[in-house]
């Protein structure tokens, strides 16, 4: 089990600790619903320490990357990052999604989750030596344990971040960032305008990366900042209204990224990258299934959750892969991947819940 640098200050401030993806980190601080509504109107503060950091330098670190990611990469300038984008195994299931930051030609940063962190690097090595690179033309680092990110996520987050006395926040556009930062006391590594709440949609959120000492200092001053801490049970329900996926609940390795509707981590016309070329083929072909939203009725109690049958008379079309409590739109919503002949957007099918058989409806996303 690995534990977040940040566990001592997070329990200082509520934090009830829990286990994910191997990592014991911050569940919630004690309302969870109260710190989605924080996010969706102030401003939150998460730790997020538990996604994979890595570094891929080296003169043939683009060749690399190239090769085993679905987003062009060539459009990049350094301070942009492109995401989300896929690693596909060589049938063109989902190893991973991941947000890619150039540096600069040679240097390139990558964000991944926790989960696949160690399958990730693993497969960044092996391709390395099948292409025939050597360590010299291409090094793979793991910069997790000895860093932490935090995402400051809200309409409010810019000028939180401001009060701290980050002023340049202001200059960073949507998938964008900024290195080498240094306020006061504080030196941080990287800023970059981006999330997984949503807010990065409105070019709120923000995510910032630095070492372990100054990320301490950093969370205490976004606390007194104002800042309210939030925790992943928070996170997952604000993902969730987003529609965003989570790795192992709604993609995985027998997931197309074409079932999945993930289009904004594909690049057309792409198709020399790995597993690429079967993604595009069922792209042409079409597929059996897709994921799309579920909405119960305001004031049905149950929560949709993974595995639930989604049916159209006696027939199983469907099945749940995520789903909560959505306290924007204060009803249960989820995600399935349902037949596609049976994908009627707009109108209901049947959820069976323990038994027992309640309408929902088919939508797409955003849920709000």
């Amino acid at each position: 089990m690995l534990r977040t640098p940040l566990e001592g200050i997070e329990r200082a401030h509520g934090a009830n600790l829990g286990l994910f993806a191997g990592w014991l980190t911050a569940l919630d601080f004690g309302d969870p619903i109260s710190e989605c509504r924080a996010t969706r109107s102030s401003a939150t503060l998460f730790d997020v320490s538990h996604m994979g950091r890595l570094e891929v330098d080296g003169n043939k670190s683009f060749e690399l990357l190239d090769k085993l990611i679905t987003k062009d990469l060539s459009t990049l300038n350094p301070g942009e990052m492109s995401g989300p984008a896929l690693i596909l195994n060589e049938n063109g299931g989902i190893k991973d999604d991941i947000m890619v930051y150039m540096v600069n030609d040679n240097k390139w940063l990558i964000v991944c989750n926790a989960v696949n962190r160690v399958k990730d690097i693993n497969w960044l090595l092996e391709w390395r030596d099948r292409l025939g690179f050597t360590n010299g033309d291409v090094s793979v680092k793991d910069l997790t344990t000895d860093s932490v990110l935090i995402a400051v996520q809200g309409p409010k987050s810019l000028e939180l971040l401001e009060s701290i006395g980050i002023k340049d926040a202001c200059k960073i556009s949507l998938l964008n960032f900024m290195q080498n930062i240094r306020v006061g006391e504080l030196s941080i590594y990287l800023i970059s305008r981006s999330g997984w709440t949503g807010e990065e949609v409105r070019s709120y959120g923000f995510e910032l990366w630095t070492d372990v000492l100054n990320g301490v200092k950093l969370y205490e001053s976004l606390i007194k900042a104002g800042a309210k801490p939030a925790g992943l049970i928070a996170r997952d329900i604000l993902r969730i209204e987003m529609g965003y996926v989570l790795y192992g609940n709604d993609i995985d390795e027998a997931v197309s990224p074409i079932e999945a509707r993930y289009w904004m981590a594909l690049s057309r016309g792409k198709d020399e990258c790995v597993g690429c070329d079967r993604v595009w083929s069922k792209y042409v072909g079409g597929v059996n299934r897709l994921r799309y939203g579920l909405k119960l009725k305001k004031g049905v109690k149950h929560i949709l959750r993974r595995g639930y049958k989604i049916l159209a008379g006696d027939e199983v079309v469907g099945e749940v892969t995520s789903g909560s409590y959505s306290p924007t739109i204060e009803r249960s919503i989820g995600m399935a991947y349902i037949k596609v002949d049976h994908a009627y957007i707009g109108f209901n099918l049947d959820v069976d819940i323990r038994g027992n058989r309640y309408e929902v409806k088919i939508t797409d996303f955003p849920f709000i």
